[in-house]
């Protein structure tokens, strides 16, 4: 079997810039491009994405009535063949702009885009108790599932909260790389 160069699709939703979760992020995508595959990184904060308006216009027509950068990161998402998906942990849940572009998802769901999209997830927390991180596991789980979406890693970072903390843990970047490394390469 031949093997050919994949494309990796970083999202960061976290609203500060250059913290632990863009640093993990980073690592995996670091560690991919390294490996041969072809690397794209967005930051939520920075892209205008409205919250769904549970319309339904999606449902009915195929396209949002919204006019944002939903529309742009949808085609980064088709393109790609993994999607590696960051968030801290707020309140046991994503951040407001990473749930605003999951609920966005809504839209486009039933285009076939997410199935068996491969996908890693990045989270980091302040917190190290598994009460706090196993909802947002959960509810990404449950997700991925109901997507046919398949999820091959996660590089989960606990008790890490001030910016660039997560340098201090090498075991957490040692983590995010190893799974980045295997990321390039798909047999055809």
């Amino acid at each position: 079997m031949e093997e050919g160069s994949r494309s990796v699709l970083g999202i960061v939703g976290s609203p500060r810039r250059n913290g632990n979760t863009e640093i993990l992020v980073d690592a995996v995508l670091g560690a991919a491009e390294e490996n041969g595959a072809t690397i794209h990184k967005v930051i939520l904060s920075k892209m205008d994405i409205g919250s769904c308006r549970a319309c339904d216009t999606c449902r009915r027509t195929g396209k949002c009535v919204q006019k944002d950068d939903m529309e742009e990161l949808v085609t980064k998402m088709k393109n790609s063949d993994v999607l590696i998906l960051g968030t801290p942990v707020y309140w046991w849940g994503p951040t407001a702009q990473f749930k605003a572009f999951l609920d966005r998802w809504y839209g486009v769901y039933d285009q076939g885009i997410f199935k068996e999209k491969e996908t890693v997830l990045v989270i980091p927390l302040e917190d190290t108790k598994e009460s706090t991180y196993k909802p947002i596991l959960d509810m990404f789980k449950a997700i991925m599932e109901y997507l046919n979406m398949t999820h091959i890693g996660t590089v989960l970072a606990p008790g890490v909260y001030e910016r660039g903390a997560v340098r201090d843990h090498p075991r957490f970047i040692n983590s995010a790389r190893e799974i980045g490394s295997k990321l390039a390469c798909v047999k055809k």
